[in-house]
């Protein structure tokens, strides 16, 4: 995966590595718009990381997961230091198990953190609680 530029010019590549544009991809569900499928949600959260969008990672947690922080203010703190310390070269979707309501997909996030490589790969967990996939819980994988 080759080094990406995260920008939010609407013409800009999606940081989610879907080759669509970010507006046509990613921005509407950052804008309100709720994902259809839990791997619509996986891919926007990442974007969501890349971009510094602390709100949109809080709205989509949902409550039971480990990170999840009833602090709000220290939580997106803590967020945006993670993207703003983070480079994002990419996303690749291993497998997607969807359900309802609950769905699974397993990707890749190929990240940096200064000199160190933070690649690591994740099946994930989603819940549909009220008509809105929410992130649940993840287990790191090789």
């Amino acid at each position: 995966m080759g080094n990406l530029v995260v920008s939010k010019d609407k013409f800009a590549p999606c940081p989610c590595s879907s080759q669509v544009v970010y507006h046509k991809c990613c921005k509407p569900y950052h804008d309100g718009a709720l994902p259809d499928t839990a791997l619509l949600l996986m891919r926007s959260r990442y974007a969501a990381y890349a971009m510094g969008l602390a709100d949109y990672i809080m709205s989509t947690t949902h409550p039971e997961h480990p990170a999840y922080n009833p602090d709000l203010v220290e939580w997106k703190q803590d967020l945006i230091n993670f993207s703003r310390g983070t480079s994002f070269h990419g996303l690749k979707i291993n497998e997607f198990i969807d359900g309802d309501p609950w769905a699974y997909v397993t990707f890749s996030a190929y990240l940096r953190q200064g000199e160190h490589d933070s690649t690591f790969c994740e099946k994930s967990t989603f819940l549909k609680v009220d008509g809105r996939w929410l992130y649940q819980a993840g287990v790191l994988g090789d």
